[in-house]
């Protein structure tokens, strides 16, 4: 057997994902194929620290396992890009984090699937899962999300945005643009989270500056969206400049909609896979997805989410998640397997494409000589 593929496995970080960021890791560090992989754990604690631990050799059984403390002989490392490259870090006397091959970061939500984090692996040269700077910040940005997304005339909800700023100066005009263009009731969203964290149902005036408020608790910028009956179907993509569409699947949510106790807490929401619907609308759904995947420059991974009206079957797309959920009874790897690909062969595939783009980058001439 050739050379094993070292993996430099980033999880947890700063946002309100790092729960579900652990998780995660734990579901994949399980199901990686030890023989033909070496996995460097990096774990960003909740504050920003960057820690490592020792290369994993076998799965990991607890969470805990995967938190590596300061005062261990493992100690703290910097997030630079000689971390990811030819030259070891010194850390309480220890040599770490030799040359990883390729990172696959398990991160979700801001400074994870935002770009951020993207910029380093960049900036290291080094090979990373997912989506590139611009796809993951268009990607968290729904504002953004959905000018592009209009650009290419994909049909959304009726919306409207503001800032924190906006909202302090005119408060009144803005209430009024609510309630004349949106109405009630509609959802209000932080621009910029994910896991559907922040997010509020407003029946009326009074509860609509309620989740305003409440929203500006996560970010600067906040989206309102109308509110549709509607069934929620997603799409899962997978490739770089010629991606594929899995089937598409259907989310039934335990609570009026789904947030994240039903996404995470009540394990009451059900998923249909694949979703009952006719193979017409099935492959309309695929064709959108792709769409919207070129739309954001998307590569390696995304998942797509639509409404279909319940009255007449009006598709509408929702929004793109460049790091789904990936424990192995996620949505996105759960459509792909239902699409023939298991979970260890797609994470086999996330690896090769990210090593396939890294190369396609290295052709490019930056120094204009």
């Amino acid at each position: 057997m050739g050379k094993k593929i070292k993996v430099g496995l980033v999880y947890g970080g700063k946002s309100g994902e790092h729960e579900v960021s652990l998780q995660t890791a734990l579901a994949v560090i399980k199901a990686f194929d030890l023989s033909k992989y070496e996995i460097q754990p990096f774990y960003i604690t909740k504050e920003g620290e960057w820690r490592t631990g020792a290369e994993l050799t076998a799965p990991v059984e607890n969470i805990s396992l995967l938190k590596f403390e300061a005062n261990t002989q493992e100690g703290a490392v910097l997030p630079i890009p000689s971390l990811f490259g030819d030259q070891s870090i010194s850390t309480d006397s220890q040599q770490v984090a030799s040359k990883v091959d390729v990172v696959l970061p398990l991160l979700h939500g801001t400074f994870g699937e935002d770009g951020t984090i993207q910029g380093l692996f960049e900036m290291a040269n080094i090979p990373y899962v997912g989506a590139g700077v611009l796809a993951s910040a268009v990607g968290m940005d729904k504002v953004t999300m959905k000018k592009l997304f209009a650009h290419e005339q994909l049909p959304q909800v009726v919306y409207r945005h503001f800032t924190r700023r906006q909202w302090e100066k005119d408060r009144p005009f803005f209430l009024m643009e609510i309630e004349v263009s949106v109405g009630y009731p509609c959802f209000v969203k932080p621009a910029n989270l994910g896991s559907s964290v922040g997010i509020s149902k407003a029946r009326n005036r009074e509860e609509f500056i309620e989740a305003v408020e409440f929203a500006f608790r996560y970010d600067r910028k906040v989206i309102v969206e109308e509110n549709v009956e509607a069934r929620e179907l997603e799409v899962s993509v997978l490739g770089n400049d010629d991606p594929r569409a899995s089937v598409v699947g259907e989310i039934v949510s335990s609570n009026e909609f789904y947030d994240y106790k039903a996404k995470y807490i009540d394990g009451k929401s059900a998923m249909v896979i694949p979703a009952d619907i006719s193979h017409e609308t099935a492959a309309k759904l695929q064709e959108m997805a792709l769409r919207a995947y070129h739309a954001i420059d998307g590569s390696g991974l995304a998942r797509m989410d639509f409404f279909m009206r319940k009255s007449d079957g009006h598709i509408y797309i929702n929004e793109v998640n460049t790091m789904p959920g990936f424990t192995p009874f996620s949505m996105y790897p759960l459509l792909w397997q239902e699409s023939g690909l298991s979970y260890q062969e797609l994470l086999d595939q996330l690896i090769s494409l990210a090593v396939e783009r890294h190369a396609e980058k290295q052709k490019i001439n930056y120094t204009n000589e």
